[in-house]
């Protein structure tokens, strides 16, 4: 069949949902030899077996969002019956969730699972229990059992570095999970291996920081000795309260991460960037020095301590 036929009968029956299963797409009409033809032509994407979209839904993802459908996809070609966790369950919780990799987490209490076979899974075998299961049905009424908020966040500091399991933490606290309750969950049952990861991360932990940056830079801070540094501290200025991401109120300094989305995800960019622009100039007509950092400066942290001394001894300078 010719890539243009293949492309056309493909835009004309597909299902109305972006992912769709084998059987979901023989009932509209895209059959083995018309499915077949539209993967070799890349028209649509077999985004596991069983699973499939259509190739442009697919490449127009971010990274992220895309991990986030390969979830999807497990859970229509398994039939919804397996146990997400980890990463898995903090992705349905729609936690952020940091450089840590594709793979499908499943619990089961035995080995050998059917509904976790497959090399895009990892399958952890532990004992659960009901409170720790929490039923989470999207939009479009799909049911999916995930571990609750809080056992997912210890789940994912027994095997995550810690800022990419800080970074699911922070995010857990802020959606209202329990820090006591993650305390209990660590502390009932015989000693398990990661445990010690999980009481360093639960002292880590900030609900305060609101993004995966903010949580990243904290424990930067952190890690090169300086703790001087307030999270969301509010700071009055003449054009009104300005809430610094971290703030040093004896250093009169700012700390600012600038993370793409925030400034394109909910206002047009420009005008994003004026009013940011306004409430910096606000800051230094108070007094106020501002160091803004992104991606990169996170990865070079004796330059970011650096920095930070030189704009402390630039403070007390300004203030003699």
């Amino acid at each position: 069949m010719k890539p243009e036929k293949t492309r056309q009968l493909i835009e004309d029956r597909w299902p109305s949902t972006p992912l769709a299963s084998t059987t979901e797409l023989q009932e509209a009409g895209i059959g083995d030899r018309l499915l077949t033809s539209a993967v070799r032509h890349g028209t649509v994407v077999r985004v596991r077996r069983g699973a499939y979209a259509q190739n442009l839904y697919w490449n127009g993802l971010k990274p992220w969002a895309r991990d986030r459908l390969l979830v999807d996809a497990h859970h229509l070609s398994t039939g919804g019956t397996a146990l997400y966790s980890h990463l898995s369950a903090a992705r349905l919780h729609e936690c952020q969730v940091w450089n840590t990799g594709p793979l499908i987490h499943v619990t089961t209490g035995y080995a050998n699972s059917r509904a976790s076979a497959g090399t895009d899974v990892r399958t952890h075998r532990a004992a659960v229990t009901e409170d720790d299961i929490t039923r989470l049905v999207t939009t479009d009424g799909k049911v999916f059992l995930a571990t609750s908020l809080e056992r997912t966040v210890l789940d994912c500091a027994r095997i995550l570095p810690l800022e990419q399991a800080a970074v699911i933490g922070d995010h857990a606290l802020r959606k209202g999970a329990s820090r006591d309750d993650i305390q209990r969950l660590l502390s009932i049952g015989p000693e398990k291996r990661g445990s010690r990861k999980a009481r360093i991360l639960l002292d880590a932990l900030d609900g305060r920081s609101e993004s995966a940056g903010e949580t990243r830079t904290r424990l930067l801070l952190h890690a090169i000795g300086i703790r001087s540094f307030i999270p969301q501290f509010e700071i009055p200025t003449v054009s009104g309260l300005f809430r610094a991401d971290f703030a040093d109120p004896e250093a009169r300094t700012v700390i600012e991460f600038d993370g793409a989305g925030k400034y394109t995800e909910y206002r047009p960019t420009e005008q994003v960037l004026l009013a940011e622009r306004r409430r910096e100039n606000a800051l230094i007509e108070e007094g106020w020095l501002v160091l803004r950092l992104n991606w990169q400066h996170l990865d070079r942290p004796a330059e970011l301590k650096l920095r930070l001394q030189v704009m402390a001894e630039r403070s007390r300078r300004i203030s003699a």
